[in-house]
């Protein structure tokens, strides 16, 4: 089962190595200022924008669920 806790944390991990703001992310995204901060709340996120946010990173879908250590694994 995926955490969302955990996956947010990836999130803002990849986010900070790449020098990308949240803020930038989210807007970047079209996604609420506070999404990220209710993703690690434990309130879900759609396929979508983990989808979005996956693509704004330049990593793959599976590295931000932690199916892989690989954020490479999409290309």
């Amino acid at each position: 089962m995926y955490i969302t806790q955990h996956i947010a944390e990836r999130i803002k991990t990849t986010a900070k190595n790449k020098k990308v703001k949240i803020s930038d992310l989210l807007s970047g995204c079209q996604l609420n200022i506070n999404a990220i901060s209710e993703f690690s709340k434990g309130k879900e996120i759609s396929c979508i924008s983990l989808a979005k946010i996956a693509d704004y990173l330049d990593c793959s879908v599976d590295y931000l669920l932690g199916r892989t250590d690989n954020p490479n694994s999409h290309k």
